[in-house]
């Protein structure tokens, strides 16, 4: 069932666009024809949608094993305090470093999600019985909270960062 849910999707996704192009179109164009203005635009369209599901397929393997690692069912970026770690590290790059190019907000954002994780795992793995559920979404939690003041304590003096 889901694989036919994730083929119409597919089709859906290179059919429909500024243009909308006919099943006809799409066969031809999957053959190699790019000879028509609707084969061409299944050409790029097609690329857009093989990355749209190899995303999709990454984000939700990240997530299983973020859970799983965890041992939560619950655990997301925001519980565990990943997102306020990378919201962290481009607002310093921005107010400090003079970080200003999608790529550097793009690196700084892994950077400090990574260093966020890994900074909540050792906090709630201190202490009596290691790393459970519970003392990790507190971890993260505490940890979010702290990266919002600071991002605050940061943005608040300057006017430029919006």
């Amino acid at each position: 069932m889901t694989i036919a849910v994730l083929v119409v999707v597919v089709i859906a996704s290179v059919s429909i666009g500024s243009r909308a192009v006919t099943l006809d179109e799409i066969v031809a164009a999957l053959g190699g024809s790019t000879d028509g203005l609707g084969e061409a635009a299944v050409t790029k369209r097609v690329w857009r949608t093989v990355l749209a599901v190899l995303v999709g397929a990454a984000l939700g393997v990240a997530g299983a094993v973020m859970q799983g690692v965890t041992r939560n069912p619950l655990a997301d970026p925001g519980i565990l305090g990943v997102t306020m770690g990378a919201s962290l590290a481009v607002v310093v790059g921005i107010a400090w470093f003079g970080l200003w190019t999608y790529t550097g907000y793009i690196w700084a954002a892994i950077v400090g999600a990574a260093i966020t994780a890994v900074f909540v795992y050792v906090v709630g793995s201190l202490g009596r019985g290691g790393a459970t559920p519970l003392k990790l979404a507190l971890a993260g939690t505490a940890t979010s909270a702290a990266a919002s003041s600071f991002i605050s304590a940061v943005v608040l003096p300057r006017g430029d960062i919006a």
